[in-house]
């Protein structure tokens, strides 16, 4: 049974030494702030890049210029044959046309830009020597809320912060702790082990509540991001994060003596999600084979669930699997850390 007033008093005590440390506030709130805004910039909806083709030195060549400039985005000029040949190689350019009675055309066809650049050209070409479309069609160019980078990428940084924050905010401030011998004043209290795992857990809440309406306010006011969701339901899946890697924290923690060693077990936990979970671009992109072990990543399951949740307005029952792997990782984590806790070296 947890004694109230002693898990109160170390929450106080956990928030009052977090709000002494300017560092804590500014990797905890204004970080993913600007990492968001400055990504935000970076991958802004914009027209398409220029796709460069060379076209090489022919009497027809000017013309041939003229019809591929024509067609956007492509960005043709006339160079001489060795070098359309070297910028190729480079990956300067995406396409070489030579001109001729046979039109010839140089891409890769492992770079997607020389295959858009050799559709786009080859169109283009026919077009302007009378080819003409069997098929009428009409166009209608709509920009879907939720469809741009932006909108994929808020919920993706939301779940790195909450990840980083719960190992970090636990692992790095227990392990500290026990080198500052800290802990090794509490020993002598009555204080119980799991009232102050408890507290350095709660207080990780405190924080991902901030953590979470502040991204979300950024999102909505800087991106214009649309939020489907309810925001007691984008609390619920944060929270159940949160708890989650703050559990996987204090386990790491657990018998950790020094700074390097915790700095190392989490990088070592950190860095397979980082790389698999889908914060920067999806985890679909992964082989099938690898998918089953994807899908049980803690924050591949707090990914898709805030993106469901906030980008289709998806409902906390349809989260249940996602949830269910969340809670597991973190309560799992907590009792493990509950029984190999150390106080001192």
């Amino acid at each position: 049974m947890i004694n109230w007033r002693a898990y109160s008093q170390l929450l106080l005590a956990r928030s009052r030494e977090l709000s002494r440390e300017p560092e804590v506030v500014f990797w905890v709130f204004f970080f993913p702030v600007l990492l968001a805004v400055a990504l935000g910039i970076a991958f802004r909806n914009k027209p398409p890049d220029k796709v460069d083709v060379a076209v090489v030195e022919h009497p027809n060549a000017a013309r041939v210029v003229r019809a591929l400039n024509a067609a956007p985005p492509l960005a043709a000029e006339v160079i001489g044959t060795e070098d359309a040949a070297r910028q190729f190689r480079l990956g300067k350019v995406a396409l070489v046309v030579y001109p001729g009675q046979v039109y010839s055309y140089r891409y890769d066809p492992n770079r997607p830009d020389s295959m858009l650049a050799l559709s786009l050209a080859d169109a283009a070409l026919q077009k302007a020597a009378g080819r003409a479309d069997p098929i009428r069609i009409h166009e209608q160019a709509v920009t879907e809320p939720g469809a741009r980078y932006i909108d994929f990428l808020i919920p993706g940084l939301l779940g790195l912060n909450l990840m980083s924050g719960g190992m970090w905010g636990m692992g790095f401030a227990l392990v500290d702790m026990r080198v500052k011998k800290l802990l090794k004043r509490l020993v002598a209290t009555p204080m119980r082990r799991s009232d102050f795992l408890l507290a350095l857990v709660s207080s990780r809440l405190i924080l991902m509540l901030v953590e979470v309406i502040l991204l979300l306010l950024v999102g909505r006011l800087i991106f214009k991001m649309v939020i489907q969701g309810s925001l007691g339901s984008i609390i619920v899946v944060s929270a159940a994060g949160s708890l989650s890697f703050a559990g996987i924290g204090l386990l790491c923690a657990s018998r950790a003596q020094k700074i390097e060693t915790i700095s190392g077990l989490m990088n070592l936990v950190m860095l397979p999600m980082f790389v698999l979970s889908g914060i920067f671009f999806s985890a679909d992109r992964f082989p099938a084979a690898m998918q089953p072990f994807i899908r049980i990543l803690p924050l591949t399951a707090l990914n898709d669930a805030l993106r469901s949740v906030i980008l289709e307005g998806a409902s906390l029952e349809a989260q249940a699997l996602r949830l269910l792997i969340l809670t597991t990782w973190g309560a799992v984590s907590f009792l493990l850390a509950l029984r190999l806790f150390r106080w001192v070296n």
